[in-house]
């Protein structure tokens, strides 16, 4: 689908706040309702917008430290990719999964409470998943989290 200059303020006004309401959304951009709400439509139904979703406070649910943990496994085959990927998604410690190149296969977005609830994760979910041959794990100490980027 081929998008406008519209279309792009649009979706930047979305990312910032997906709950803006259509009226609001107009004034922003000097336009009417109904065609704000139309375009809105459009880029739902086309998949360009595919959810809209909260973002929580790792904090304040007790998810505050972040690892990524680059992941290596020891059969490449498809099966064995994807039944990996559908386990380690299955676990709510995990946020993000990435299929990477390089000296791993994999890099999962870990979220846990502190040390002990990641030492927990290692040894009662992770080891138990066939077919890892190595992991590392890389320890965020501060981050600046940005969830959306700008449409140009």
């Amino acid at each position: 689908m081929k998008f406008d200059d519209t279309d792009r303020k649009i979706l930047n006004e979305l990312q910032e706040n997906g709950r803006i309401t259509t009226k609001e959304l107009a004034q922003k951009l000097h336009l009417t309702n109904t065609p704000v709400y139309e375009r809105v439509k459009k880029l739902e139904k086309s998949g360009i917008i595919s959810q809209y979703s909260a973002v929580l406070d790792p904090d304040k649910i007790e998810r505050g430290m972040v690892i990524f943990l680059m992941v290596s496994l020891k059969n490449h085959s498809k099966v064995v990719v994807e039944k990996f990927q559908k386990t380690v998604l299955s676990m709510p410690e995990v946020m993000e999964f990435y299929y990477i190149s390089g000296n791993y296969d994999s890099l999962l977005k870990v979220m846990v409470k502190d040390m002990n609830e990641f030492k927990i994760f290692l040894e009662d979910k992770l080891a138990g998943v066939e077919h890892i041959g190595q992991f590392q794990s890389i320890f965020v100490i501060s981050g600046d989290k940005k969830t959306s980027f700008d449409i140009k």
